[in-house]
């Protein structure tokens, strides 16, 4: 089975919890965004991601505002799946902006990236970096895919949210409410608000929860 969880965060003992506990061999754990585990290059990091890869089941994670873009950047881009991924470890990928995956058959949309809300304080701290806001090439490749899809994909998984009801603010969440016009897709998935909670009929926001995507 796929499941999703919310932002991690670099804790470890995220990991060591029931819900986790529940993940079998064979199954797909999706994270999005703030993975965390990407942040100082340290050995005791490095110790992590050996863990993770070595886990039972694979794990996916999108990036979120507090990553390492820097570090994030030395490993290799290659195809997984029909998208993009960065290999990091055993079980262990990075997905890629823009992409669409096809997962024990299911046709995954995912887009990473963001803008951080406390950014004035992280630019003082030299742990800022401008490429947590998507580009522009990076939406039109995500347009591209989901055209070439035919605007149809069973789950998308963001680390922002999608706006619902609310103006606009940046081009980020523009970009997604053009796309919940023209795609069709199941359910939505996104992170960064750091609640566990049903927004809509369609639209989840995920912290702790580790939720299937398919309903059981």
């Amino acid at each position: 089975m796929i499941y999703v969880t919310g932002d991690t965060h670099g804790e470890m003992q995220r990991f060591h919890s029931k819900e986790m506990r529940k993940l079998k061999k064979g199954d797909t754990l999706i994270i999005c965004g703030d993975f965390g585990f990407l942040w100082d290059g340290g050995a005791k990091e490095e110790k992590c991601l050996r863990k993770l890869g070595k886990k039972k089941y694979q794990i996916l994670f999108l990036d979120g505002t507090h990553e390492n873009f820097d570090l994030l950047a030395k490993y290799p881009v290659e195809e997984w799946n029909g998208g993009r991924v960065q290999h990091i470890s055993g079980n262990l990928y990075h997905l890629m902006r823009g992409e669409v995956y096809t997962i024990e058959g299911h046709k995954i949309f995912t887009f990473g990236g963001g803008e951080s809300a406390e950014k004035q304080i992280r630019m003082e701290m030299k742990r800022w970096w401008p490429c947590e806001m998507p580009n522009l090439e990076e939406m039109r490749r995500g347009a591209d895919n989901l055209r070439a899809n035919g605007f149809e994909v069973d789950y998308i998984i963001t680390h922002m949210p999608p706006k619902i009801d609310v103006k606009t603010e940046n081009q980020l969440e523009a970009y997604f409410s053009q796309i919940m016009k023209q795609t069709k897709y199941k359910k939505w998935f996104f992170g960064s608000q750091h609640i566990d909670r049903k927004i809509t009929y369609k639209n989840y926001a995920v912290f702790n929860s580790v939720l299937p995507v398919e309903d059981t």
